[in-house]
C-alpha cells in the first residue's frame, strides 16, 4: 500500500461488493486518490488506509454510468411536446420554445439535468447544445465529467448565419477542451448530415482535423435522415460523411438505420455509436442494430437523448430499454444481454467520450456509484448484473463519486441546492413557453 501512504487525500469505498471489469462481483474495497482522481487499489480491508471512508455496506459498487448522448437543457421541455415523429416534433413543437432560450434558461435546465444525472449514478455525459458557456459553468460546478459541443445547424440560415454556426462549433471546442481541470472534453459537432449543408460539413471535418478535435453528430436516426442523402448524393449517410472526413475520431448518435455496409465502414473507421433506445421508441424512429454493431467490433454506448424526447435521464431505465428492444431487433432473446448493456453504459460510453473511466481497476479514473441492493424490488440477489439492468432504478443509487470526489452522499447532491435548482428550472421553462406563445 505504498501508493496510499504517498497520497494526502484518499477515499476508501468500503463494505460493499464491487463490479470488476470482467463483470464479476466480489466483496472488497476500493481506494481512491482524490487529488489525482484515480483508483489506487481494489483490495480487502482498505478503510484504515484512507483519510475518508464512504460506506457501501449492502450495496454494489459499480463504475459510474455514462450518458453518451444528451441535450441536458431540454429538461425544460420534459413532457411538453406532442407525440409526433422526429422532424414535426422538432420544428413544430420543440424548436419554437428552444428559440427563446438564453444563457440563463440553458444554465437552469442544465443544472436540473446534472442533479438528475448525479442522482442516477452518472459520472460522465456527452452533451450537444448551444449557449455552451453556461453549460461549461454548470458542469464545472457539478464535479462530473462531460464531452461538450455546440451543435451547428446551417440549413435554416443565410450564409452569414450558417458560417457563424460553423465557426462557433469549432471555437467552442477549441476554447473549452480541458476545462474544469480536464473533466471537460470537447468535440466539433455538426448537428446532423441533413441539417448542415455538404460544404459546411466538409469545412467542419477539415477544421476538426486541423485542431485535432473529435467529431460528434446525429446520423441515421430516421429514414428521413437517410433517404435525402441517398437521393441527392447517391450514397448512404456514413459513406457520404466519410468523403468529407467526418469519420475520423468520431462517434455518432442513434445509428438506427445503418445498413450492413455502413456497419462495416463504422468498424473500419473506428466510429462509435451512442444508442438511445427510449427516445427512438417514443419518436417511432426504429430500433438500432446494436447486436450487429457489437458483433462487427463497433464501440456502442448508451444515451438518453434529450429529456424532451425520453423524458428521463435515468440510465438504468435506458439500460432496461436497450436490453429489451435489442432482443426484438432480430427476434433473438440472446441478443444484447445484460452483461453487454452494463458494459455499454460504463466502459463503452467512457470510450466514446474519451475518458479513461468505466472500469473499476487501479489507474482508471475514480468514477463510481454505489447501488443499494437492500430493497424489495432487488430481492433476492441471484445475479447482480441482471438486477442492474432489469430491476434497478436511479433511486437505488446511494452515493456517486466523480473524479475521486463524493458528489452525492446518501442521496444528497453536494454541488447544488436541489430545491433552488428545481425552482429556477420551473421558472425558466414556464417563461420560455409563454414567450414562444407570444411570438406565434
Amino acid at each position: 500500500m505504498d501508493a496510499a501512504t504517498e497520497t494526502e487525500a484518499t477515499l476508501a469505498v468500503t463494505g460493499g461488493r464491487v463490479l470488476d471489469p470482467s463483470l464479476s462481483v466480489r466483496r472488497t474495497d476500493v481506494l481512491v486518490d482524490r487529488t489525482a482522481g484515480e483508483i489506487l487499489a481494489v483490495e480487502d480491508d482498505l478503510a484504515g488506509e484512507a483519510d475518508e471512508t464512504l460506506d457501501a455496506s449492502g450495496g454494489l459498487v459499480i463504475p459510474g454510468l455514462v450518458n453518451a448522448h444528451c441535450h441536458m437543457a431540454m429538461t425544460l421541455l420534459r413532457g411538453y411536446a406532442a407525440e409526433k415523429p422526429l422532424m414535426p416534433w422538432l420544428t413544430e413543437e420543440v424548436g419554437p420554445v428552444e428559440a427563446t432560450f438564453g444563457p440563463e434558461a440553458v444554465r437552469a435546465g442544465t443544472e436540473l439535468a446534472l442533479v438528475e444525472l448525479i442522482q442516477s449514478g452518472v459520472t460522465a455525459v456527452g452533451d450537444m447544445y448551444f449557449e455552451t458557456a453556461s453549460i461549461v459553468e454548470a458542469v464545472e460546478q457539478s464535479g462530473i465529467r462531460a464531452l461538450l459541443g455546440f451543435g451547428a445547424v446551417t440549413v435554416t440560415k443565410d450564409d452569414e448565419g450558417a458560417q457563424a454556426d460553423v465557426d462557433e462549433s469549432v471555437a467552442v471546442a477549441e476554447r473549452y477542451d480541458g476545462a474544469a481541470d480536464g473533466r471537460i472534453r470537447t468535440a466539433v459537432m455538426p448537428h446532423s448530415l441533413t441539417s448542415v449543408e455538404p460544404g459546411y460539413l466538409a469545412e467542419l471535418g477539415e477544421r476538426a482535423a486541423a485542431a485535432e478535435l473529435p467529431l460528434h453528430f446525429h446520423a441515421n436516426e430516421t429514414t428521413g435522415e437517410v433517404d435525402p442523402v441517398v437521393a441527392e448524393h447517391g450514397q448512404r449517410p456514413l459513406a457520404f460523411a466519410d468523403d468529407r472526413d467526418l469519420l475520423r475520431d468520431t462517434y455518432v448518435a442513434h445509428g438506427v438505420h445503418l445498413d450492413d455496409a455502413e456497419i462495416e465502414l463504422a468498424a473500419e473507421r473506428g466510429v462509435g455509436v451512442a444508442h438511445c433506445p427510449a427516445a427512438n421508441a417514443k419518436l417511432a424512429s426504429g430500433i438500432a442494430p446494436v447486436q450487429r454493431l457489437r458483433d462487427a467490433g463497433v464501440t456502442v454506448g448508451i444515451g438518453t437523448d434529450g429529456p424532451a424526447s425520453n423524458d428521463t435521464l435515468d440510465v438504468f431505465d435506458e439500460m432496461r430499454a436497450a436490453a429489451r428492444v435489442g432482443k426484438l431487433a432480430d427476434g433473438n432473446a440472446g441478443d444484447v444481454t445484460a452483461e453487454t448493456v452494463v458494459e455499454m453504459a460504463t466502459a463503452g460510453g467512457a470510450d466514446l467520450l474519451g475518458f479513461d473511466a468505466g472500469r473499476i481497476e487501479p489507474g482508471r479514473a475514480a468514477d463510481l456509484a454505489v447501488v443499494d441492493l437492500d430493497a424489495p424490488h432487488l430481492t433476492p440477489v441471484h445475479d447482480p448484473v441482471k438486477l442492474l439492468v432489469y430491476a434497478a432504478t436511479a433511486s437505488d443509487v446511494r452515493h456517486t463519486v466523480a473524479d475521486g470526489e463524493v458528489v452525492m452522499r446518501d442521496r444528497e447532491v453536494l454541488a447544488f441546492d436541489t430545491d433552488a435548482v428545481e425552482r429556477r428550472a420551473r421558472e425558466a421553462a414556464h417563461a420560455a413557453v409563454e414567450r414562444a406563445a407570444a411570438d406565434e
